[in-house]
């Protein structure tokens, strides 16, 4: 993923074309990482993502609408205290590195005008937006504190002094020299490979630096010394294209996955199906988005994810050990014939003995078994004893089958849940699932929930492309609330058979086709765990034949008169 230097000198053209002279209208921080301005200039408004997250850091134009806190970030507050209503003049990008510069001119409280800059480091899990005071360099706030035990060159703190990132000894591939770029391969021993323009240049990604060798290679230029000037003069050429502002924004997918991109053709990438934007914003929107949304749901959901398998784990282990314990009740029969023999042959049993011989009378060969005795326990003792044993056996049994039915129910409601977890696609829905595992015990909440402010979320809602209403429910309550409350009795209920999954629900309002069926049935599968399998089984009936057993978990109901479509699914095309 090439969000190089390079790849930020055509960000910094789009940004100085677009937004240059604008003044900050909003100011809003949806996540820890993340700020969003709104900058207005004349009538449009346009808003600017700057991210420091760990794995997707970056900065690009955006019309994506994400829900802010209901109270802001402290980092936010500090933005809107000194550049609310202040005007943008100038972007610039240092030594073509992944750090940025937004100057900002704005009043201070005695209406003095007063200069601020906005540092943006986009440089992996060390990325950060610090807001620096422009007349002496302190620091005002940053997103990420950097405290002394954390780093003792660069310390990221308010009050202190900002301190650049140490200067990189690479050459600037915008303006070097043939001479200086050959001592600097000799002198720091650069191996002419794949990664040498990489380690040659700063802001030059793997992705340019094998793009350019492959291209010499492609025009039969060896990478050897005795060619140094050939190459390096083949690489300018490249490198006038980004001076001169001669962009191009290409991403490249395979298997309908996104695998790169940059701000030229990548001739290296040509076995790549080709996608073509005509902004780098757009661009960077478009590949960063789903991965970084995935990425903090994911991190979101961590803690739910970890106790709902800790929960599947415990109810593995107990149907280990309830299987266990039904093996060892398959002798139960045993001993209550040992009872009732010796029963039969009291007469012949005397305290002190240690097996006796006895006639197994219910065996159809009549043979002769020994049965083992307390020796000190008396005839009638011994035959309590195995009475006992039977008896004990027999309720271990009974209570062993009946857990395991409980346990198997459980585990079906903790792999729905998980489902739900997995397909979650916003915090919403995840805080829901948070308080239906609090409704059901399986977290401990200690807290009051009085002031929870957070809207419940609807159900997904799509249209057939036969016209017909289908509703489908993101986690368990909802899928109550379709399945019991909302539809109709002659309403079509939809679930995947035996798998985890969403309940879909088909609006009956006249005959249903068979193609919307099939679209229902794909919904079923896709949002379920068997999303990724084939010819996944999804049972439908009408939600009057649909019920509730008593003391049924969330989202736990049995139905009969079903029917069964087989269908491999697929991430769903029609309108939502």
């Amino acid at each position: 993923m090439a969000l190089d230097g390079m790849f930020l000198h055509s960000i910094v053209h789009e940004l100085n074309n677009s937004i240059l002279n604008g003044k900050i209208d909003k100011i809003n921080q949806p996540e820890k990482d993340e700020i969003i301005f709104t900058i207005r200039q004349g009538r449009k408004n346009t808003k600017l993502l700057i991210s420091a997250s760990a794995n997707y850091p970056r900065i690009h134009l955006t019309n994506l609408n994400k829900t802010n806190p209901i109270k802001a970030p402290m980092f936010c507050m500090v933005l809107r205290k000194y550049l609310s209503n202040s005007r943008i003049l100038e972007i610039n990008q240092i030594n073509n590195d992944r750090l940025l510069i937004i100057n900002l001119e704005s009043r201070d409280e005695l209406g003095f005008d007063s200069i601020y800059s906005l540092i943006i480091e986009i440089m992996g899990r060390h990325s950060n937006i610090t807001l620096v005071r422009g007349r002496d360099g302190i620091i005002m706030d940053s997103i990420k504190h950097v405290t002394p035990d954390m780093n003792s060159y660069r310390i990221t703190l308010p009050g202190i002094k900002y301190v650049y990132p140490p200067k990189s000894n690479k050459l600037s591939p915008l303006e070097f020299n043939l001479e200086e770029a050959k001592k600097q391969i000799i002198e720091g021993d650069i191996e002419l490979n794949e990664n040498m323009f990489m380690n040659l240049f700063t802001g030059i990604s793997k992705t340019l630096s094998k793009e350019i060798v492959f291209n010499l290679k492609s025009d039969t230029i060896p990478m050897d010394l005795n060619h140094i000037d050939q190459i390096l003069n083949y690489s300018k050429n490249i490198f006038d294209k980004f001076s001169s502002k001669d962009f191009h924004y290409f991403a490249y997918k395979k298997n309908n996955s996104l695998k790169d991109f940059y701000c030229i053709d990548l001739k290296s990438m040509q076995d790549y199906d080709k996608l073509i934007y005509e902004s780098p914003s757009k661009l960077l929107e478009n590949f960063y988005y789903t991965k970084d949304k995935l990425d903090r749901l994911k991190a979101k959901s961590s803690d739910l994810h970890k106790i709902v398998t800790n929960n599947i784990n415990r109810c593995v282990k107990k149907n280990s050990i309830l299987n266990n314990t039904l093996n060892e009740c398959k002798d139960k029969e045993k001993y209550q014939l040992y009872g009732e023999l010796l029963t039969a042959n009291i007469y012949a049993i005397e305290k002190g003995m240690k097996k006796v011989e006895v006639l197994n009378y219910y065996s159809e060969n009549g043979e002769n078994i020994f049965i083992n005795l307390d020796e000190n326990k008396t005839p009638s003792q011994n035959i309590q004893i195995y009475y006992k044993k039977y008896n004990k056996l027999k309720k271990s049994e009974e209570s062993a089958h009946e857990q395991l039915d409980q346990n198997a129910d459980e585990l079906n409601y903790l792999y729905s849940v998980l489902t739900n977890i997995e397909n979650a696609s916003n915090y919403d829905e995840i805080n829901e699932i948070k308080n239906e595992l609090i409704e059901t015990g399986y977290i401990k909440f200690k807290k009051s929930r009085k002031n929870n402010k957070s809207k419940a979320s609807k159900p997904m809602h799509f249209v057939s492309s036969d016209g017909f209403d289908m509703y489908v429910g993101k986690n368990n309550i909802q899928n109550d609330f379709l399945t019991l409350k909302f539809a109709n009795k002659h309403d079509i209920w939809m679930h995947t058979k035996e798998i985890p999954g969403s309940h879909v629900i088909i609006r009956n309002s006249g005959e249903i086709p068979y193609s919307t069926l099939l679209e229902g049935a794909n919904l079923a599968a896709y949002y379920s765990k068997g999303q990724n399998s084939s010819k996944v089984p999804v049972d439908y009936t009408e939600v009057k034949n649909v019920k509730k057993p008593n003391g049924a978990k969330p989202g736990m109901v049995i139905y009969s008169t079903n029917q069964t479509l087989y269908i491999t699914p697929e991430e769903p095309n029609i309108n939502k």
